[in-house]
């Protein structure tokens, strides 16, 4: 089970660490802002994290007979995602801090520029502020952004190992095709 977990749990990691860096020149040219960015992010989430599945899928079908118990395939799942989780929480200290050390700033002058051009009232906006501000200290931490950084993506991750859980102990679901 270690290998599959690992196995998957860093091809997640890598294909995180990839769109990540590849999505650069995207930021760097204006074609990815974070209207569009949350949508690539998590798009980019569930593609990595199909991982959780096809690692489970394999553990079932080369070492179980193809066979597995929800328990079972949510344990392989739940713990290819903590690998892939920890790849992105790495991959994304990285980023910070090569790339985008100033990711934090642009995030809250986005979030106070849609809130005053959603029309926010000045006490909304000023809520806004003291929020953002409380948050870009907390980032500074990065024991405290590490853990933001996994609260992201284990959420999802749990979320499709369930589903892979569910799908997967059923014996017929996917079976692997055995030579006659």
């Amino acid at each position: 089970m270690k290998k599959i977990v690992l196995t998957f749990g860093l091809i997640a990691g890598a294909i995180f660490a990839a769109t990540m860096f590849g999505a650069t020149p995207l930021w760097k040219n204006g074609t990815m802002t974070f209207e569009n960015g949350e949508l690539v992010g998590y798009t980019s989430m569930v593609i990595a994290l199909s991982m959780v599945f096809f690692g489970v899928k394999s553990y079932r079908d080369n070492h179980l007979n193809g066979a597995i118990t929800f328990g079972q395939a949510l344990k392989v799942g739940s713990l290819i995602s903590l690998v892939a989780a920890l790849g992105y929480a790495i991959s994304w200290e990285f980023y910070f801090n090569l790339v985008a050390p100033d990711f934090m700033e642009k995030y809250a002058a986005f979030c106070i520029n849609k809130a005053k051009d959603s029309g926010a009232t000045e006490a909304a906006v000023q809520k806004i502020i003291a929020q953002m501000d409380q948050t870009k200290q907390l980032y500074k931490n990065p024991l405290l952004r590490f853990g933001m950084t996994l609260a992201e993506i284990l959420p999802v991750g749990i979320l499709i190992s369930l589903l892979s859980a569910a799908l997967l102990r059923k014996k017929s679901f996917m079976a692997s095709q055995q030579p006659s």
